[in-house]
């Protein structure tokens, strides 16, 4: 079986690399040339921490066409906010019955890749997923080694319509068992804990990363801004009631995903999560926990909320805190309901959209 990851960041190469050591035919795809030439005269990924071994690959390509020729599945691994520009490059390239699954969706990005391919006239029936959260927590020592931290027991998964999940898992559960059957995507999508982690302790601790210290994102978190954290939380919990989801809070979602974790409270299962524990800050404000986890996760959760009528004041604020804090706008090109093609929907429509009508 032929397998196309798409982006060689540190999902990307953690995926392909994973991939090629069970034995299948994979095909790395990026738009960064040095990068891709680097990786093919390395000719594969090596793997460090929870998993080991190198994983020759097939294919280093920059051209997209390449990558996904006689691949029945597609895993695409790049940063939300390009879901929009890989769907338009790969539309003319897709033929019937390929699976492409994001990894993650992030919130809604199964709506922005289909948006996105039927506009720009792909014919294909193709099945598209997205997955909740990314396989694993890992980081690229080097361009060709990745650090594995840690690997996730169970992340859920829904294809749009959801009708098409079932087919969808039949496909990739044989590479990856820890894929879950979810109701649809909202559940993937409202279940995106990024957004509620990282732009609340970005914002805590904007001074500090400006200050040039470096602490650890996740180990040395406090009782308050966990506190914080599960009242922001409450937001994203109250918008999935309102869609029939009962999702998990912060806290629940931890043990969920990584069963090793041990704490009773938030702040004592994020410093003590192993996946977490070497994980530092970042150097800048300028960075994908606020200009990527913003407009591609709580911006939608608080479109979402309004289209149903759930009040969000924390989740609002912390977008015109952060859109001040950058100096950026982050809702007009963010997905709010027009860009997700849900503009004037309301909480029926857009379930029964999402579950039959994509």
């Amino acid at each position: 079986m032929k397998i196309a990851v798409i982006g060689a960041g540190n999902g990307g190469q953690a995926i392909a690399g994973y991939l090629a050591t069970q034995g299948y035919e994979v095909a790395l795809y990026d738009i960064d040339a040095k990068k891709m030439d680097e990786l093919r005269q390395l000719g594969g990924i090596q793997l460090e921490g929870r998993l080991g071994g190198f994983g020759k690959l097939a294919c280093f390509t920059t051209d997209i066409a390449e990558a996904v020729n006689g691949a029945e599945i597609i895993m695409v691994t790049t940063i939300a906010n390009a879901h929009k520009a890989v769907a338009q490059s790969l539309a003319p390239h897709l033929v019937d019955g390929q699976v492409i699954i994001l990894n993650p969706g992030r919130t809604c990005g199964a709506l922005v890749f289909k948006q996105a391919l039927v506009e720009s006239g792909c014919k294909a029936r193709f099945y598209l997923a997205e997955a909740q959260t990314l396989v694993y927590a890992c980081r690229i020592v080097r361009n060709g080694t990745v650090n594995i931290i840690g690997v996730k027991d169970e992340v859920l998964l829904s294809a749009l319509p959801s009708k098409d999940t079932e087919y969808v898992l039949s496909k990739v559960n044989p590479l990856y068992p820890s894929f879950m059957k979810t109701t649809n995507i909202l559940r993937t999508s409202l279940e995106n804990i990024g957004a509620m982690f990282h732009p609340s302790v970005l914002l805590f601790n904007a001074a500090t990363i400006e200050r040039n210290e470096v602490f650890w994102f996740y180990r040395d978190m406090t009782e308050q801004v966990a506190a914080f954290i599960e009242r922001f939380d409450a937001e994203r919990l109250a918008v999935g009631k309102a869609y029939g989801i009962d999702l998990l809070g912060v806290k629940e979602w931890i043990k969920f995903a990584y069963k090793d974790t041990i704490g009773d409270t938030l702040c004592e299962r994020m410093k003590n999560n192993p996946a977490y524990h070497d994980i530092k800050s970042p150097s800048s404000i300028f960075t994908r926990q606020l200009t990527e986890d913003i407009p591609t996760g709580v911006l939608p959760i608080m479109e979402l909320g309004r289209a149903a009528e759930v009040k969000t004041p924390l989740l609002e604020s912390m977008i015109h805190i952060c859109e001040a804090l950058l100096g950026q706008d982050l809702h007009s090109n963010g997905r709010n309901l027009k860009n997700l093609g849900l503009a004037g929907k309301r909480r029926q429509e857009i379930l029964d959209y999402i579950t039959h009508e994509a």
